[in-house]
């Protein structure tokens, strides 16, 4: 159960409601602090009041009065137009982050709503109503209203829903659930849209997948050093903290934990045979804590707009109604384009190890393409073909979407975050991320199967031990998307980190 009662939310309280499914509850303190806010709207609403939202129209319309007669259509009608999004649905966890976290700033006082309008949001996570949400049509500033306008209009008994034969009407599936349609009043529908929750939520499930994937890196990488034949010197903690970076120091400690006690690694101590490895295995933590540091400040980003008040405009004091910019998502904006460069770059390093283990010129006397009769079968030599295609497009992924501003809204919006699209490929890029990971666990998984009779170390043997549970070790040539997909599902769960006690 996720307690809606005004404080912060943190990202693992947004996955564990759009992932998981933990029911929400709204606090009798949230109750409260809407209460004074929605009394302070009422009486604008009463008085007249010139008031952005309340007694105004929106955007460049705020320059029009509208009769007091008028208002709680205006506000109905601006969720109605606002439902103007495109493309297939949103995935359902997203949509549940998006409505827990318009219902978290809602609780939090400073909108001017009453209970009833987080409660209707909150009514709809806890039925397991999912509002069908088309993919684009935000901006990311003034919130994500199209996404946000959709959803709302599920509360209010209209657009769709999804459903097992694709969508249903909302107002049949509120009927079904014992659901009452939202009516609401002054500001309530302006307040319902005006959010970043779009990308808040989108960005709270890659950055959790994102972590996990960076510590996945950690552990492939490893394998691929150790089959390989690679040297493990470069990892020794005192030369890693010649550089005080902290999540170099982390990389290469999950790197020491998953080699120690390896007897392949113990096997060739004494060669010469690499004075220096190529780059791809020596500087992995230099790469992968480069990656762990930035994930950081965007992790860190996300969190902020987690406990932030993101409405326009707010109520502060209790009765003193101000227009803001809160709104803007132009930092959930830069947090999307960094992960998005760090999914690119983690999976270019993964790829040229993959090669490597490939490749008999370099791989320290492993066969070619990691099947052990090469010509007769082609092994694993296209699974390194789909690992290049997904860098490319993940590379393509990494041009920045933050700096791409539009004027909208007659000139009144003319300057735009674009964080929710850039959100939305963030997510992708992280999918793709996993899948060239699995390329490379099943690639290092094969070699060190190879190896034998040489033993890998205790962790990257319970690490070979999680995938050959779900993917056979290849003896012979069969259809290789089967073992990619299983890989990566693997990846999504904890499994593979439940293997190894201690990795960071």
């Amino acid at each position: 159960m996720v307690i809606l009662d005004g404080s912060p939310l943190r990202i693992s309280d947004v996955v564990a409601v759009a992932r998981d499914g933990d029911q929400v509850e709204i606090s009798d303190t949230a109750r409260s602090l809407m209460q004074q806010s929605a009394r302070a709207i009422a009486d604008m609403d009463a008085g007249n009041t010139i008031a952005y939202g309340v007694t105004t129209g929106f955007g460049a319309l705020a320059d029009k009065a509208i009769a007091p007669a008028d208002r709680a259509t205006l506000q109905r009608a601006l969720v109605l137009s606002h439902a103007a999004g495109a493309g297939s649905p949103l995935d359902s966890e997203v949509v549940r982050g998006l409505m827990l976290l318009r219902a978290r700033t809602l609780c939090t006082g400073h909108s001017g709503v009453r209970a009833a309008v987080p409660e209707a949001l909150v009514a709809l996570i806890n039925a397991g109503i999912v509002p069908w949400i088309p993919n684009h049509g935000s901006l990311g500033a003034s919130g994500d209203l199209a996404p946000l306008a959709h959803a709302a209009c599920v509360a209010l008994g209209e657009g769709d829903v999804v459903a097992e034969s694709g969508r249903e009407p909302a107002a049949d599936a509120l009927k079904r659930a014992g659901l009452t349609p939202l009516s609401i009043g002054p500001k309530e529908g302006l307040a319902l849209i005006n959010g970043t929750d779009a990308m808040a939520a989108v960005l709270s499930l890659a950055s959790a997948d994102l972590g996990n994937l960076l510590v996945a890196a950690d552990c492939t990488a490893a394998m691929s050093i150790e089959a390989l034949l690679g040297t493990v010197a470069v990892f020794d903690e005192r030369v890693v903290a010649l550089r005080p970076a902290t999540g170099q120091a982390t990389s290469a400690a999950n790197i020491r934990l998953l080699l120690r006690d390896s007897a392949i690694v113990a096997s060739h101590r004494d060669s010469h045979h690499a004075v220096q490895d190529a780059y791809s295995l020596r500087c992995a933590p230099q790469v992968h804590g480069a990656a762990r540091d930035l994930a950081g400040f965007a992790r860190t980003t996300v969190e902020n707009e987690l406990a932030s008040v993101v409405d326009n405009p707010v109520v502060i004091d209790g009765d003193h109604l101000v227009s803001n910019g809160n709104f803007h998502g132009q930092a959930l904006a830069y947090a999307a384009d960094c992960m998005a460069l760090i999914c690119a770059d983690i999976a270019a390093i993964a790829e040229r190890r993959i090669d490597r283990l490939l490749d008999p010129a370099r791989s320290r006397g492993l066969p070619a393409f990691l099947v052990r009769e090469p010509g007769l079968n082609s092994g694993l030599m296209i699974a390194q073909y789909t690992a290049a295609a997904l860098v490319a497009a993940l590379r393509h992924a990494a041009t920045p979407l933050s700096v791409q501003s539009a004027s909208t809204s007659a000139g009144q919006e003319d300057h735009v975050s674009m964080g929710y699209e850039a959100a939305l490929r963030t997510r992708e890029s992280v999918d793709r991320l996993r899948a060239v990971l699995a390329v490379e666990y099943l690639c290092a998984s094969q070699a060190l199967d190879l190896r034998a009779p040489q033993r890998p170390a205790p962790a990257t043997t319970s690490l070979l031990a999680a995938l050959r549970s779900r993917v056979a070790f290849l003896d012979a040539d069969r259809m290789l998307a089967p073992d990619i997909e299983a890989a990566s599902q693997l990846l999504r769960t904890t499994t593979w980190r439940d293997a190894v006690e201690g990795l960071q």
